[in-house]
């Protein structure tokens, strides 16, 4: 499992620019980021080098943050390798709660980052359809 960094933000010109410097400024490396956005909020979903300490800078910076366990699936990279594991995932009676596709530094690969709900089974069921995940 990985811990991922979420931070609510306002949807403004130059609120991501705010969340980035904090976390660069630290030392600390984005490998991702997602942004989903409403109106005038958005959510940002992060993994970076230090997750404990970017959600005290953002808190502390006045976000409101929380930590999430995500689990991170290495697929190929080719044609159908998401849509496989979705179907994996599917015959297992998986619920997704959300799901992003980043790239692996580590290995040179697709990484998708799932939100599921029971991780060790989760892993558990994937390690046995012959999915690597971290």
């Amino acid at each position: 499992m990985i811990n991922q960094l979420s931070v609510f933000t306002e949807n403004t010109k130059g609120a991501m620019l705010k969340v980035s410097k904090i976390i660069s400024d630290a030392g600390i490396d984005i490998y991702n980021v997602v942004t989903n956005d409403s109106a005038e909020f958005g959510i940002v979903r992060m993994l970076i080098t230090d997750p404990e300490k970017g959600y005290e800078l953002l808190t502390s910076s006045g976000y409101m943050c929380k930590l999430d366990k995500v689990i991170g699936v290495e697929i190929p990279d080719e044609v159908g390798s998401l849509t496989k594991l979705l179907g994996a995932l599917d015959d297992s009676n998986i619920n997704i709660n959300y799901i992003y596709v980043s790239f692996s530094r580590d290995f040179v690969s697709p990484l998708a980052v799932l939100k599921v709900s029971g991780y060790q089974e989760v892993e558990s069921s994937l390690r046995s359809k012959g999915y690597k995940t971290v």
